[in-house]
């Protein structure tokens, strides 16, 4: 299949990942909660982006398809923001602090690299420079659910365990099921993904700093 060969040619990169301090240690339950709170900002701002593509991607793709992501966009933007808004209280923030915040080099690269992607490319191309966030978060969650177990952080468990359900697992699947049903040009889908999943270590490095990497 497809994505697990792209998979396997990332896999270097998703290792360093899964080893990152600030994932160790949000699983472990002892990350500061400052920079949880740095990560929860620019993630949703970067959320809004995300969603923001998989628009462009839906007006791309041909019926059912484009009803399909067009459905995964309506979640991303109700649904998953709605959960946002309320870990936002929980941390002691308003819907607005967040709307505020301004999107680090990191963050504002990474959500260009998803929009140019999905404005110039097959909508096929668009999903797999999506699919290293999604595809990596249920990663992490399997790499590290012993350590979950002992988490005693009620909001980091909480907010980790999402990643293991059967319903997120469901839509990673999906995802890898419609990039494999429509695979285009396998070297330039190779640069999308390994660029995509080099955002996503950059991602957790900028939170772990609590700046951007620069």
């Amino acid at each position: 299949m497809v994505t697990q060969r792209l998979r396997k040619e990332a896999d270097a990169i998703w290792r360093r990942i899964f080893e990152h301090p600030f994932v160790v240690r949000l699983y472990r339950g002892d990350l500061p909660i400052e920079k949880f709170k740095f990560y929860v900002l620019q993630d949703f701002n970067y959320l809004v982006g995300l969603t923001r593509a998989l628009s462009v991607i839906a007006s791309k793709a041909e019926y059912p398809i484009m009803a399909e992501i067009l459905e995964l966009a309506r979640e991303e933007i109700t649904t998953e923001m709605k959960n946002y808004e309320e870990l936002l209280s929980r941390l002691g923030f308003t819907l607005e602090d967040a709307i505020k915040t301004e999107p680090t080099l990191v963050n504002s690269a990474y959500m260009d690299f998803m929009l140019s992607t999905a404005y110039k490319g097959r909508w096929v191309e668009g999903l797999t420079a999506l699919l290293p966030c999604f595809w990596s978060y249920a990663e992490i969650a399997e790499y590290h659910k012993d350590a979950l177990k002992n988490n005693e952080n009620e909001i980091y468990r909480e907010w980790a365990q999402v990643y293991l359900s059967d319903e997120y697992l469901g839509l990673v699947k999906r995802l890898r099921e419609l990039i494999d049903g429509n695979p285009g040009d396998y070297e330039r889908m190779k640069r999308i993904f390994i660029t995509g999943s080099k955002f996503e270590l950059a991602f957790w490095e900028m939170a772990w700093r609590g700046r951007d990497v620069f």
